[in-house]
């Protein structure tokens, strides 16, 4: 087996590995927003509604129906982002698994005690 071949397809799997920790970490850094977005939302569907069950803003059908909405639609997508986001922390820890024990595969060679030069 051509050992040099062997580093280079593991660096190359590296690489890979590394381009898709990249996107697995943007794609939890958009389940963090939308997590935001969707407590954002239930919140405020919550405090319209209790602000015109209490009398301080006129109870009116649209406003009760967009509260209502608000604070379901949040409720669905903050289940649903909290699946995505799981799935993409578990499969972040693999790909951060399989990059490490490529690291520890390939033949690094020390750097030791380097004179420097004067020119």
């Amino acid at each position: 087996m051509d050992d040099g071949g062997t580093q280079a397809s593991i660096r190359d799997e590296i690489a890979r590995l590394e381009d898709h920790i990249e996107t697995l970490a943007r794609s939890i850094e958009r389940c963090r927003k939308l997590s935001l977005a969707a407590r954002s939302a239930i919140a405020a569907g919550a405090i319209w509604l209790a602000l015109a069950l209490t009398g301080v803003v006129y109870l009116n059908p649209t406003g009760l129906f967009a509260s209502l909405t608000a604070m379901i639609g949040g409720v669905v997508l903050l289940g649903s982002n909290a699946t995505t986001w799981s799935q993409a922390e578990a499969a972040l820890a693999t790909a951060q698994t399989k990059r490490t024990g490529l690291i520890g595969r390939i033949s690094l060679r020390e750097i030791g005690d380097i004179r420097p030069t004067l020119h």
